[in-house]
């Protein structure tokens, strides 16, 4: 099941930068997170409320290729789609592109969580 991208803008600040003024590798890890959930928010899934309620998402697995490098000031889109979905996990891919150009290519894995820290299933927004 694939779904139609979310696509979340992201300007590249100084303090992303590395000593050589292109994105550190790790700060790609926080483009992608605001971006997931930003795609949560716009679906009406309530982070705070699942938080109160005792379940959180957490990030199980994620793969990264870095095809290009970006730089200071570069204005950036995170596209999230969707890959597979189960009844406990959420499979996505998250593409960080400038323009028509791909910087980051990432596959995502998530899953929720209950106050034990054992899987549970995933909100109704989300499940098949």
């Amino acid at each position: 099941m694939t779904s139609p991208p979310h696509v979340f803008p992201i300007r590249v600040y100084y303090e992303d930068t590395d000593m050589g003024g292109i994105v550190y590798h790790a700060n790609y890890l926080k483009f992608i997170e605001r971006a997931r959930s930003a795609w949560v928010r716009d679906l009406g899934i309530d982070q705070n409320a699942m938080r109160a309620a005792g379940t959180i998402f957490v990030v199980r697995r994620v793969e990264m290729d870095f095809l290009a490098p970006a730089r200071f000031d570069d204005l950036l889109e995170v596209e999230t789609r969707t890959i597979t979905v189960t009844a406990a996990r959420l499979v996505m891919e998250q593409t960080v592109t400038r323009g028509t150009e791909r910087l980051l290519q990432a596959v995502v894995t998530v899953v929720c969580v209950g106050p034990s820290g054992q899987p549970v299933r995933l909100p109704l927004l989300l499940r098949p």
